[in-house]
Parts: C-alpha cells; structure tokens; sequence
C-alpha cells in the first residue's frame, strides 16, 4: 500500500483546481474505471458513447443534461446515468462541478471530435 492510498481523495477541491473548463482529470481508478471531476458552464457539443454507459455526480451547481426525449436537471449530491448509445449534451447555466464515471480510454466527445476534445488521461 504506498502512502498516496491513505488519503481520500476531496472531489470539490480537485475539481477547483482544474484551471480549464471542460477539460476532464482523474483523480481515480477502481479496475478499468475512472473517476474523473470537470468545471463546466455553457453548453457542451451533442455527442453518444456507443460502447458505454455515462455517470454524472453533480459536486456543485446545477448540471442539464439534453437528451432526444427532454431534459434532466441534476443538483449537487445527486447523480445520472446516460445510458449507451443515448445522444447527448451536458450544460450549465453557471459554473458547476462534476465527477463523471466511465471506463478508462473513454473521450469525452465520444465518436464526434473537434475542438471540444479533451486530452485523455490526465491526472490531477
């Protein structure tokens, strides 16, 4: 067990020391998962993970999520899960932090690109 194993890891102060919004890092991993928290604010590009589903946990502020059929609001302590395959656009009216759960290698534009894409696998 080295010494890094010992300390939790604070979720809130993590994400508020990312200094791009947008731009996802880890802060775990538990088997081929990764636990990764964001900034965001605005709206985000339309987008689907064909090969996995999508965790939200919503850590400060309030997360939208647009989905084909309507939307889902989501508040601090509260989590989603956009299943697979299911097109979608996140967003926030005002800054919010989050942690997304997904598997290791997943990017954060799915299959769609562009400027948006984030670096994969940083940590923070």
């Amino acid at each position: 067990m080295n010494e890094q194993s010992l300390h939790p890891v604070n979720l809130l102060h993590k994400a508020s020391s990312i200094d791009t919004q947008w731009s996802p890092r880890i802060v775990a991993e538990m088997n081929d998962y990764q636990f990764k928290v964001v900034r965001i604010e605005g709206e985000f590009i339309w987008h689907s993970h064909p090969e996995t589903d999508e965790a939200f946990l919503v850590l400060e502020g309030e997360l939208r999520i647009d989905l084909p059929h309507g939307q889902v609001f989501v508040r601090p302590g509260e989590l989603y899960v956009v299943p697979r395959g299911i097109e979608h656009r996140t967003a926030a009216a005002s800054e919010a932090k989050l942690m997304m759960i997904e598997p290791r290698g997943i990017l954060n534009t799915g299959h769609e690109g562009g400027e948006r894409t984030a670096q994969n696998d940083l940590w923070i």
